[in-house]
């Protein structure tokens, strides 16, 4: 999947550095970046290999594949949400703006 320069274009820096923030969490899974940015988990690994350097893209992948929080599938099911209660604080993120 190659990330295209359409849904780059879309998406301002502020956006772009949020993007990459949420993916380094181990708590937010890809259906929070999906939901917000309406960003696949494929555009998301792109993404990341074209704005990390290379030995950061490995390390963030190697991460990703062991952490069980990043998938909704193989999370355990206490977790229901993929809001943390502290998150309204953080700006520039339209979930933590509903409630």
């Amino acid at each position: 999947m190659v990330f295209t320069k359409q849904k780059q274009s879309n998406l301002s820096e502020t956006e772009l550095d949020r993007i990459i923030e949420m993916a380094w969490e181990d708590r937010t899974p890809f259906d929070a970046i999906q939901f917000q940015f309406n960003l696949s988990e494929a555009d998301v690994k792109a993404l990341m290999k074209k704005e990390l350097k290379f030995s950061s893209y490995i390390l963030w992948r190697k991460r990703v594949e062991s952490c069980k929080t990043k998938h909704s599938a193989k999370r355990v099911d206490d977790i229901g949400r993929f809001k943390c209660n502290r998150q309204r604080t953080i700006s520039n993120n339209k979930i933590s703006k509903r409630r």
